[in-house]
Order: structure tokens, then C-alpha cells, then sequence
């Protein structure tokens, strides 16, 4: 806000009037307005399925509607707020870059700067032992309201669809402000801001090597969504046609790495394999394999691997849901053996699940800031750590740029979901 009066009026006192947003309150408004749709969507799912009963029942009780909405509304909603503050929970303490930009000292910058900073791996791991506990207690919390959620209402007269209400006036106007507030300050503003600098500073963006980060993105994505893609496959057509409980069990638990903060599955990863090659290889008498690793492409593939598998899991298996099995039975009866069965039928009708992980594993890689930080080979840059590294050296200004990329990236592909859920539903 300061930055945009000096700019429009020129230099000022602003600061007597304005608020300063940094430190832990520019932390919490940052991340408040960046997570908020966690607990929007959620909750705005709970609304939309909630029955008209529900709200004629408060009419005969005799209640206003502020009291139907705390008596009887949100406490419906109930489920759906608590999981959606629970992944808000989970989201900020596995938070890195805003909470390091703004000082803050947390378990996530602390593990980076004990391995990074003063090369400590093992104070690494025990912040990583501390910090785990308290992602899995909030995972389990969120599970544990999951399981409880309920979103319609076992009534005798069914599901009776909302009354929509048409406002005007000055409630339309509020409704809109608020609205617009929320979207203004989450969006709008910082969004502005970037494009501003980006204008104001334009050596910044001929600087800054637009193809080379391209390259390097589309690099990190391709392999790193080939081999998601591969292994999801594969179990899942294992699991479709075995049957096999323990086989079911471990895919389960194969797909829990996604609750597990980057930082911790980097450090974890470093761990092991310097173990595994002090301990294992060498004592066999083979050559090092940590640079094999560490600070490789490899190594940022197999940690993006278990820090993604589940949604290229779960992406696959919903498409899988709805192949129904008597498809497979007609393919054995027609001659066709189960490979042919997979490559001749099943893929080609999970063709847009396909698109689908791809766009999600997509989005989140481009955007994956501490795994990319600490196993990145030298001097190889994504518009991500470049955005980091200009911010944190104060340099805002040639931060905005990199940020406009993966604004613009991540729309792109958001518009892509988009379009694949609206085909879904037609």
C-alpha cells in the first residue's frame, strides 16, 4: 500500500497512517489471504448441499436469519470448516518462502537453514522428527473430520432444493463489496503491484532468462510426469485386476507422502542416500553415488515422485472407477490378453484422467520451492527459486517478474482444469 501512494503522490510520510506489514502480522495476512480458499471451497460446498429444510425448520422455530445461520447452518457446515482449517494448518506449517521473506523463524526455515546455511544434517532431521508430528496430528485430524462429514440431510420429505434469493440495493452492494475486497487483496492488488514493477523496472525482465527457466520447468515437468504417470498405471491396473488386500494396503500408504512437507522429504532424502552410500556402497567397493543424487535431476525426479504420487494415484484411479469391469471381461471373451486389454482399451479411455495428473503435477512442480532449492544441480534455476532468491535479497522489484510467469503458468493451467472438469460433467 505504501508503495503505491509513493508512487501515484510521490515520496510521503505515509507510514504515520498506514500499518506496516511485516513480521509475523504480514505473515498471517499473507497467508490468510493466499489459503482462505481451502476453507471457501469447502465450506461453499457444505452450503450448496444443505436442504431448504434446513432453513424452513428455523422459520417455524421462530428464528431471525443471523440466529438460523449460527444455530442451525453453520454447525451443519461444521465438518467441511474444520477439514478446510485443518489442510490451512497442515499448508502453513509446511509453509517456506512467505515465512522466510518475512523473518519469521519456523520449524520449515529452520531445517532449511541447518542443512543449507550450517551444513547440520542431523539437527535437520530432529526439526524434521518435530515438525512431522505435528503435520500427521493435523492429517489425522482432517481425516477424522472428513470421514464425519456430512453434507445433506436425511429428512422424510427428501432433498429440497434452495430458494435462491434475489438481492438489491444496499445488500447487493455489500455482498459484492466483500466479495471484491477479498478478491481485490488476495489477487488483484499483488497481481498489480508485480505488473507495475515489471513496467517500471523493464531491464528486470531482459534480464532475466526467460528461456533457460522455461527449458528447465518444462525439463523438471516432462520426466517428473513421465514417471508419475508410468508407476500409476501400472498399480493401478495392478490393483484392479489382482484383488490383492495387501497389495490395496500398500498403495494406501505409498499415496501419504503428499502430507509430508518438501523440506522434509529433501532432507530425509539427503539422509538416506548419504547413509546408503557410506554404509552400502562403499563398503562393497563401488564408487559414491551421492552426486548421483544429490544436487541432480534425478534426485529432484524420485522426491517430486513420492511427493506427488498421490495425486497421479488418485487422479488415475477415479478414471478407473468408472471403467466397469464387465469391460474387461468382454475384452477376454473377444481374445485379447490383459496387456492388450491396457494398451488398447484402458488407456485410451483414461485419456483425460492422463491430461488431468498431468496438469496437476504440472502446477504443483512449477510452483515447488524448498525440494527444488535444496537438490537442484548448480546453477539451475526455475522460476520459482528465482523468484526466491531476488526476494530474498530485497529485490522486489526483479522478484515481480518470475512471479508474472508463474502467475501466468498456473492460470493457464487452472484454465485447462477447468475445461477438463467442465467436459466431465457434460
Amino acid at each position: 500500500m505504501y508503495s503505491i501512494l509513493k508512487n501515484l503522490f510521490g515520496p510521503g510520510n505515509y507510514n504515520q497512517h498506514i500499518p506496516k506489514f511485516d513480521g509475523l502480522f504480514g505473515a498471517v495476512l499473507s497467508l490468510s489471504f493466499s489459503l482462505f480458499a481451502y476453507v471457501y471451497i469447502l465450506t461453499r460446498a457444505s452450503f450448496l448441499y444443505q436442504s431448504q429444510n434446513l432453513i424452513d425448520l428455523g422459520r417455524s422455530l421462530g428464528f431471525s436469519k443471523f440466529k438460523s445461520l449460527y444455530s442451525l447452518i453453520l454447525p451443519a457446515a461444521r465438518p467441511a470448516i474444520v477439514a478446510g482449517l485443518s489442510l490451512v494448518a497442515m499448508e502453513t506449517l509446511a509453509e517456506f518462502g512467505a515465512v522466510d521473506f518475512f523473518s519469521i523463524n519456523t520449524l520449515t526455515t529452520g531445517i532449511y537453514n541447518s542443512w543449507i546455511a550450517f551444513d547440520d544434517l542431523a539437527f535437520s532431521n530432529r526439526l524434521s522428527f518435530f515438525l512431522l508430528i505435528f503435520i500427521f496430528a493435523l492429517f489425522i485430524l482432517e481425516n477424522l473430520s472428513r470421514k464425519r462429514a456430512k453434507y445433506h440431510s436425511n429428512t422424510k420429505g427428501g432433498f429440497k432444493q434452495k430458494e435462491k434469493i434475489q438481492l438489491s440495493g444496499i445488500k447487493a452492494f455489500n455482498a459484492f463489496f466483500v466479495c471484491f475486497i477479498i478478491f481485490f487483496l488476495s489477487f488483484l492488488f499483488p497481481l498489480s503491484q508485480m505488473l507495475y514493477w515489471t513496467i517500471k523496472f523493464p531491464e528486470n525482465f531482459f534480464d532475466l532468462q526467460v528461456v533457460t527457466l522455461t527449458l528447465n520447468t518444462i525439463y523438471l515437468v516432462f520426466l517428473s510426469s513421465i514417471v508419475l504417470i508410468i508407476f500409476s498405471l501400472i498399480s493401478n491396473y495392478g490393483n484392479r485386476v489382482s484383488k490383492n488386500k495387501a497389495l490395496n494396503i500398500l498403495s494406501t500408504l505409498s499415496i501419504s507422502g503428499y502430507a509430508i512437507p518438501g523440506v522434509i522429504l529433501a532432507v530425509a532424502f539427503i539422509t538416506f542416500i548419504a547413509w546408503f552410500d557410506e554404509n552400502i556402497v562403499q563398503a562393497l567397493g563401488f564408487l559414491s553415488i551421492k552426486k548421483m543424487f544429490i544436487g541432480s535431476v534425478l534426485g529432484l525426479v524420485l522426491v517430486y515422485f513420492v511427493r506427488f504420487y498421490s495425486l497421479a494415484f488418485n487422479g488415475i484411479k477415479s478414471g478407473y472407477e468408472k471403467i466397469n469391469i464387465s469391460v474387461d471381461e468382454s475384452s477376454y471373451l473377444l481374445g485379447y490378453s490383459k496387456q492388450k486389454t491396457f494398451t488398447n482399451i484402458h488407456v485410451p479411455y483414461l485419456r483425460n484422467s492422463l491430461l488431468f495428473v498431468l496438469i496437476l503435477i504440472s502446477l504443483e512442480i512449477i510452483r515447488e520451492l524448498p525440494i527444488t532449492l535444496i537438490l537442484r544441480p548448480f546453477n539451475f534455476e526455475t522460476f520459482a527459486t528465482t523468484a526466491y532468491i531476488s526476494a530474498s535479497e530485497d529485490l522486489l522489484e526483479a522478484a515481480a517478474v518470475p512471479s508474472l510467469f508463474l502467475i501466468l503458468i498456473a492460470t493457464t493451467f487452472i484454465m485447462l482444469t477447468s475445461n477438463y472438469i467442465l467436459r466431465e460433467n457434460e
